[in-house]
């Protein structure tokens, strides 16, 4: 279970495609900066009933980006991008197991006829909720948190994938992509390894932005034991009026490995409101999780407020408040808040930051 609980997705690279926006011969190195205050409070421990701290990546994971690309003819190019993560507040990597692209490391060409890539990808999915959650799966408002204490668990990175997108017409396209072992290396004969198949249809024209995903993802087991196995639905949308823009998603997932039978389903609904340089967020989400050998389901329940202010084309100020309540033993929290001990009955975390975010 816990090495299905780091793998749960599908993955895709829906923003891949842009990889035919390079220049005809170019390497370009951008990134992010992000940090900032938070404060969380939660009904979990006795001993410690809240918690102050400085923290890096609270919107947008900090991470320095190398890409580029190089014309090769016939309107096809060769593609690449190496990403590493940090940490703003220590100067440390993000990843305590030492991947040093942790965040993305992929290889490829692109032309008219689509692009495909290998290597370490974003997932689609992920992809597509982050565009339709209004805090882009960051902050205390993210969608993710309802998602964080279950073993249906939400992952955006996926190691050993290869991923096929095609090009847009007039606004849809197609992402499939296929892991042979979406946690680390493959194993010896297979076992262990989480084999990753994934789908994703979507249209994006103009205001409206409409998609589904689908992920099956198989851990092959011992000579005489049961695969895991697990299938996610997700369907979601958004439009953009101008004034505002609405959202919604729905989530679906089952967990078999034989025994027993696990089905986790969340609904997300979010807008936004621009005006100048400012823009206000706000979202509510619920996560229901249901066991196998249990009568009830487990619920989560989280709403969030924010608020960014763009200092700048790069520099962004913002701040997020949600509030989190837990039934029946769930656990879920407000990013990496705590690590809660099971409460018999209802629980709750709340959150708020203020953080500045830097693009270069």
């Amino acid at each position: 279970m816990t090495q299905f609980k780091k793998t749960s997705v599908a993955l895709a690279a829906a923003a891949l495609a842009s990889g035919a926006a390079f220049a005809q011969s170019s390497v370009t190195v951008n990134g992010v900066v992000d940090i900032g205050f938070s404060h969380r409070s939660d009904s979990f421990f006795d001993h410690q009933k809240s918690k102050n701290s400085v923290d890096s990546g609270q919107s947008t994971g900090s991470r320095i980006s190398f890409s580029g690309a190089e014309d090769l003819g016939n309107g096809n190019k060769a593609i690449f991008m190496l990403e590493a993560g940090f940490s703003t507040d220590t100067g440390s990597h993000a990843d305590p197991a030492g991947q040093l692209f942790n965040e993305q490391a992929y290889l490829g060409l692109t032309g008219n006829w689509g692009t495909a890539i290998a290597g370490r990808l974003v997932t689609p999915r992920h992809e597509f909720l982050r565009a339709l959650d209004p805090f882009h799966a960051g902050t205390t408002g993210s969608y993710r948190n309802v998602y964080n204490d279950v073993p249906l668990t939400d992952v955006d990175r996926v190691n050993n994938t290869v991923a096929y997108v095609s090009p847009s017409f007039s606004g849809f396209n197609v992402t499939a992509a296929y892991a042979t072992d979406a946690v680390g290396e493959e194993n010896p004969g297979g076992t262990g390894d989480a084999r990753v198949i994934a789908l994703l249809p979507r249209y994006a024209n103009g205001p409206l932005d409409i998609g589904v995903s689908y992920q099956h993802i198989k851990i092959k087991a011992p000579s005489g034991f049961s695969d895991t196995k697990q299938k996610q639905w997700t369907l979601g949308g958004s439009y953009d009026f101008g004034a505002l823009k609405l959202s919604a998603a729905y989530d679906s997932a089952k967990l078999d490995d034989g025994s027993y039978s696990d089905k986790l389903k969340t609904w997300l609904l979010g807008v936004s409101v621009p005006f100048g340089q400012h823009a206000v967020q706000a979202s509510w989400s619920q996560s229901k999780y249901r066991i196998a050998d249990r009568s009830s389901g487990e619920k989560a329940r989280q709403w969030a407020i924010g608020y960014t202010y763009d200092l700048s084309k790069r520099t962004t100020f913002y701040s997020a408040y949600s509030s989190i309540r837990n039934d029946d033993r769930r656990t879920s929290t407000v990013g990496d808040a705590h690590h809660p001990v099971l409460p018999e009955g209802e629980g709750y975390q709340k959150g708020f930051q203020l953080g500045l975010r830097h693009a270069f």
